[in-house]
């Protein structure tokens, strides 16, 4: 950068010598104008070249942001691999022998092991604690083992799932280890720069994506037909391609801090996928750490919030719509209904905006507080105390 500068400085020198020099020969030989148009033209040719060696900087900035990023994250990212056992019955054989009679052996069937890369993770301590989404590790007949660096395998001794996110933690006996960084998600901002670190495809294990955040605050239900859906709030949205094995990766700032796990991507268009924030994530290690389990507050309703032009349009108020109320939970307990509109937990409005959805002041309550929330129901509103329970 300091060679650039001075090449410029000196580039600047000289040009300026040629054109003290040409003024002095307008004199002489040329009309003033003449001389002037000399004088602009060399100008112009200097500054396109100043602009040349400028955008080059920036590009130069640019990939070198993403470059160190890479090279102190990639350590601290691990591939998620499967290992199982399934029986898988043989069809059986028949045959006719030589006097026309059947013959043939019964179905039978045998062991076939299945080991695969299926998903990432990354590490958050140094005694061996890893991120990663918990359907990544839903199956809880199989056993898993993480791939830390190019090829040091660590079995995973314990399993801990998040009753309510799609979230789990990882133990592995390893000590040493390098943790990430963890960033605050409160603070992102649409159009800033993101990278993804992952396994995609559950092949190509470090592979790195660049992109923007492209949405905040989005609620979206992820799943598939096999694990079921699961409705997630206020998830990151980004056009950094994110593939089946990214899940559970980190999805960093370019500071080099997590800001995101990258939980899923949308089948139906391109360039979309989505992450949770780190700040739900560090809300269930602190939880985690003090209790060794996920204890987070459960109110138990399933619901879509109204926006307020949907509100406006239908003539009630924005809020969580409830479209389901789980049985036996706290919420059934103090008489919350489907298609009640949960206007206000504890005196703060709801809405479909970032970070005042419903989950977001759940998340900030502990189990056995009492909240009052104010309920729309049948034109009227209501006030509902609710005891917070923890979801075993």
């Amino acid at each position: 950068m300091k060679e650039q500068a001075n090449f410029k400085h000196l580039f600047t020198g000289l040009g300026m010598g040629v054109v003290l020099t040409l003024a002095v020969l307008s004199g002489a030989i040329l009309d003033r104008k003449v001389g002037i148009k000399i004088v602009d033209k060399i100008i112009g040719k200097m500054e396109k070249v100043e602009s040349v060696v400028s955008g080059k900087r920036e590009i130069i900035d640019e990939e070198s942001v993403v470059t160190t990023v890479v090279e102190k994250a990639t350590v601290s990212v691990v591939t998620v691999s499967i290992s199982k056992t399934n029986v898988v019955s043989l069809d059986p054989f028949w045959g006719m022998d030589f006097f026309g009679g059947f013959f043939g052996a019964p179905s039978q069937q045998r062991e076939q092991k299945i080991e695969q890369d299926i998903g990432t993770g990354f590490i958050i301590s140094e005694d061996g604690l890893i991120v990663t989404n918990k359907h990544v590790v839903a199956d809880t007949s199989a056993k898993y083992r993480v791939i830390i660096g190019k090829d040091e395998v660590a079995e995973v001794t314990n399993i801990y799932r998040d009753p309510i996110s799609d979230l789990a933690i990882l133990k592995v006996n390893k000590i040493g280890l390098t943790p990430v960084k963890l960033g605050d998600s409160d603070k992102l901002k649409v159009g800033q720069t993101v990278i993804a670190i992952g396994t995609a495809l559950g092949e190509f294990r470090s592979t790195v994506t660049k992109g923007v955040i492209s949405g905040l605050g989005r609620g979206i239900t992820a799943g598939s037909p096999f694990e079921g859906s699961e409705k997630l709030d206020n998830v990151i949205q980004t056009d950094a391609a994110i593939n089946p094995g990214n899940s559970g990766g980190p999805l960093f700032n370019s500071g080099g801090e997590v800001i995101g796990v990258n939980v899923a991507v949308s089948q139906s268009g391109q360039n979309i996928g989505f992450a949770l924030p780190i700040n739900i994530v560090k809300e269930s290690i602190g939880n985690f750490k003090s209790t060794g389990q996920f204890d987070r507050p459960y109110l138990g309703v399933v619901y879509r919030m109204v926006s307020k032009q949907a509100a406006l349009l239908n003539e009630v108020p924005s809020g969580a719509y409830v479209v389901e109320v789980v049985s036996g939970s706290p919420a059934e307990k103090a008489g919350v209904k489907v298609e009640d509109i949960i206007t206000e937990v504890d005196g703060k409005k709801l809405s479909d905006e970032r970070n005042t959805v419903l989950s977001t002041y759940i998340n900030t309550r502990k189990i056995g507080d009492t909240i009052t929330m104010k309920i729309w129901r049948d034109k009227k509103e209501i006030e509902i105390k609710v005891m917070l329970e923890n979801k075993s």
